[in-house]
């Protein structure tokens, strides 16, 4: 078990991650490039960062065939997991988008039972159920007024699996051979960016690279910043943290995005869809912190 500063320290730089990260939904809403394009070009250009990182501190890849295989998979899920996001902010903006993308609590919580016997109790089903019930709030005024809601909130809740399965094998990296957060990166980004080439080819043909050097400084800044400093923060914390704990931290990420959202990019917002949002992250708290409990 990690020790209490090990702990405390691995959850500040976990919220510090998902806040930026979360900022980085403002550059998907403005650059206009495909979901998949902007996936693979995030991945591609940290991938550089982290491999040149990587050799400058001499940190050394994984010997094992699993660790590599692991974190290439992790590489995968991400790719899919930042495209579909990225789909879901299109449709329904960053706020709504990143709320959805966190259910992946519940994700998190169903691999924890199968892959890591962890135990659950029926508090897990009533987060559950509120979680519903708070979706089906905030979805409700966006179904009236958005035609493309269906597919933002599929695509959103898709995500958080995809997430949670990306988060799940970097942890089982781990478990195979303990990797330097450095070529862990550089392999997670191989991988995600692999993994994009053929969607980004057959979706987003018209839109795969930046029209402008602004948009381009825009792609640079969404590969290095929210990439290499958000997720390495997040891909160093969550071995250090409990499943359960880290899909409790993950709320700051939608927290920030509903702000965002709403402040800076003037989203209307209704208080049914507020107090949804409210039902919601309170729901991915009561399972995660039960959950930590155990």
């Amino acid at each position: 078990m990690p020790t209490t500063d090990s702990s405390r320290s691995a959850s500040i730089g976990l919220i510090i991650g998902c806040v930026v990260f979360g900022l980085g939904s403002l550059i998907v809403a403005h650059v206009p490039l495909g979901a998949y394009a902007m996936s693979f070009w995030r991945l591609a250009i940290a991938g550089v960062v982290f491999a040149v990182l990587a050799q400058l501190f001499k940190q050394k890849y994984p010997t094992s065939k699993n660790a590599l295989r692991c974190g290439l998979i992790s590489g995968v899920f991400l790719g899919f997991d930042l495209a579909l996001w990225h789909e879901s902010i299109y449709a329904v903006g960053p706020g709504i988008s990143t709320l959805l993308n966190s259910l992946q609590i519940f994700f998190l919580a169903a691999i924890g039972f199968v892959w890591f016997k962890e135990k659950q109790t029926n508090l897990q089903l009533l987060s559950l159920l509120i979680a519903i019930t708070g979706v089906a709030m905030i979805a409700s005024p966006e179904f009236a007024l958005n035609n493309k809601a269906a597919w933002g909130f599929i695509s959103g809740i898709v995500s958080g699996s995809m997430l949670a399965l990306s988060m799940t094998f970097i942890r089982k990296t781990h478990d195979a051979q303990p990797t330097p957060i450095l070529p862990l990166m550089t392999l997670i980004s191989i991988g995600g960016s692999i993994a994009m080439i053929v969607p980004m080819f057959v979706f987003n043909m018209e839109a795969i690279l930046p029209q402008t050097f602004q948009d381009l400084g825009w792609l640079i800044v969404y590969g290095t910043v929210m990439q290499c400093l958000a997720w390495g923060l997040i891909a160093y914390s969550i071995p250090r943290l409990s499943l359960a704990l880290t899909g409790l931290l993950l709320l700051s990420e939608p927290v920030a995005a509903l702000l965002i959202d709403y402040f800076w990019l003037n989203k209307s917002i209704n208080l049914m869809q507020w107090i949804g949002a409210g039902l919601t992250m309170l729901a991915i708290y009561l399972g995660s912190l039960k959950s930590n409990k155990k």
